[in-house]
């Protein structure tokens, strides 16, 4: 396969490994856990693995171990840094004993229960080392839940003589990672599973873990092509750009980008919901700050959207809640697809059937449509950002006809998604992720099931990062999916009193109005320090460093 100068360069780039796994290593158990929502019932799903202690890997003692071989698993959306995780499980398991093997399972979990498997090997490993992308092994969307699957998988498991299961991915990811481990044990089958967190959206994160991986160099990502918009928005002068992001649950990507950037504007999903505001209160408010700078003769600007804005307008939110409920019963699964909007509109309340009624058609249809397989509204789907500048247009041309408003208004359109999923990580994703990866295969070695790799204290040099593990129910809540409480990680939301929001909430109304745009530029690898190996400027404002 052909490669480019900065493949092959960046092929020679060792990861840094933290001081504390850098020989052998011994666990310091912490004060037992809960979970951080419904105690009771979550103890009650997970009797074998709940409330187990929180532990980090301090300087242990030389021991000679037996081979492990262990398997992995690429699941959900790809992040940069995933193949660093397999990378460092690989050379983990190694130095624990030149025996052990690792198997990666094809398409995610689905090759699991497929039985769809491949041996990875130094050779095969080498090439991926330090690259974007999921391709080594592929990733999949399919969910474990089904004891079916489950019995599919040991079946696997057992014939590899695999004594431990890494899953690498998301919330849902490790909540699935969390039920398989529960039910191993449950069995007794001597099967480890361990998590890693996963996902550009960054809403993998609490008080265990700093950043879900991938975060970082897809904000970098994001931020560079949105400078590039930002310089030629100021050389031009004539068009505001509408740029939605990625991001259904939560704001991450779009403060972090905001942080980087400085727009005009950057909506905020959870400020939007805390403040009860409208769509038409969302409109007005970029409207008139278009109108503020078009005083200044400025007809030009940024705006970066979230990409699940819509379902944090309280009254989108709540049509969905019902939509979600209604189009879980068994009645509208018997229903045509052509039929599904009279259906909708037949089913839910006159208060929800008058804001249904009242979105454009097309947004109205998309809600009524297709469900991801988690059965949520595919908001990536919606095009928030056509639907944002158009409603401003129209109430810019009503406030010109009233003499409010006399400047020039032309929008254009982006979508920032999958360009950031498999860039080729930066240099803190590429040792973050490979020290995710190299701290599992302790994990393992400690006898450890149903816990999740973490890595902290990351916005210090490497050396001093300190590694352990966290329980997977103690991140772990009830919540409503497919019309049925279902116990799930609690996503990480933008907290509106957390230090990023409030430096953003600080400078936000200078942006608007003056043109004070940063143009971060492209991820570097090779340089000074304060330019390659930089975390995000949200872990900085948390950690305030």
């Amino acid at each position: 396969m052909e490669k480019s100068f900065l493949q092959i360069a960046r092929a020679a780039y060792q990861p840094k490994l933290p001081k504390a796994l850098q020989g052998p290593v011994k666990a310091k158990e912490g004060a037992p856990t809960q979970s951080v929502g419904n105690q009771e019932e979550i103890k009650a799903e997970f009797p074998n693995t709940y409330g187990m202690p929180v532990i980090e890997f301090v300087e242990g003692e030389a021991q000679q171990l037996p081979p492990y071989n262990v398997g992995v698993i690429l699941s959900g959306g790809q992040a940069p840094g995933g193949h660093n995780v397999i990378s460092g499980l690989f050379d983990g398991i190694k130095t624990l004993n030149p025996d052990s093997k690792l198997y990666g399972f094809i398409l995610g979990p689905g090759g699991l229960v497929d039985h769809n498997y491949m041996e990875l090997t130094a050779d095969i490993i080498d090439e991926y080392r330090n690259t974007g992308g999921f391709d080594i092994i592929g990733s999949g969307r399919t969910k474990l839940e089904e004891i079916e699957q489950f019995e599919k998988g040991i079946e696997i498991l057992r014939k590899l003589d695999i004594k431990a299961l890494v899953i690498i991915g998301g919330d849902d990811s490790n909540t699935n990672a969390c039920v398989l481990a529960e039910y191993y044990a449950a069995k007794k089958y001597g099967v480890q599973v361990i998590g890693c967190p996963k996902t550009i959206d960054g809403d993998l994160k609490n008080e265990q873990i700093e950043t879900s991986f991938g975060f970082d160099t897809a904000c970098k990502t994001y931020s560079e092509l949105i400078g590039n918009i930002q310089r030629d928005c100021n050389s031009a002068r004539k068009y505001w750009h509408f740029i939605k992001l990625m991001g259904r649950s939560a704001s991450h990507i779009a403060l972090e980008c905001a942080l980087q950037c400085q727009p005009n504007i950057c909506l905020v999903s959870e400020e939007v919901e805390q403040k009860a505001m409208s769509l038409d209160e969302v409109v007005t408010y970029i409207a008139t700050a278009v109108a503020k700078r078009a005083e200044q003769g400025n007809n030009f600007g940024t705006v970066l959207i979230p990409e699940g804005l819509i379902e944090f307008i309280p009254a989108i939110k709540k049509l969905i809640a019902e939509l979600n409920d209604v189009l879980a019963t068994d009645e509208a699964k018997t229903v045509e697809r052509s039929e599904q909007i009279d259906f909708v509109r037949r089913s839910i309340s006159a208060e929800n059937l008058a804001v249904f009624n009242s979105l454009p058609a097309e947004v109205a249809a998309q809600l009524a449509l297709d469900r991801d397989p988690h059965g949520n509204v595919q908001v990536s789907l919606i095009e928030t950002e056509k639907l944002l500048s158009k409603m401003v247009a129209d109430k810019l041309a009503a406030w010109k006809a009233e003499g409010k408003y006399v400047g020039k208004f032309a929008a254009q359109h982006h979508f920032f998604g999958y360009e950031g999923r498999c860039a080729a990580p930066s240099n803190y994703d590429a040792d973050y992720c490979y020290s995710l990866g190299f701290n599992a295969s302790r994990l393992i070695a400690n006898g450890k099931t149903g816990y999740m790799s973490i890595i902290k204290n990351t916005t210090a040099p490497a050396a001093e990062w300190i590694a352990g593990g966290v329980p997977i129910t103690m991140m772990m809540n009830m919540e409503r999916r497919n019309g049925k409480n279902k116990p799930v990680i609690r996503k990480a939301l933008v907290e509106l009193d957390g230090a990023p929001f409030r430096y953003f909430a600080a400078h936000r109304d200078e942006w608007a109005e003056k043109t004070e745009y940063v143009y971060p530029g492209p991820i570097q690898y090779f340089g000074p320090t304060e330019v390659c190996d930089q975390p995000t400027c949200t872990l900085k404002l948390e950690q305030n460093k």
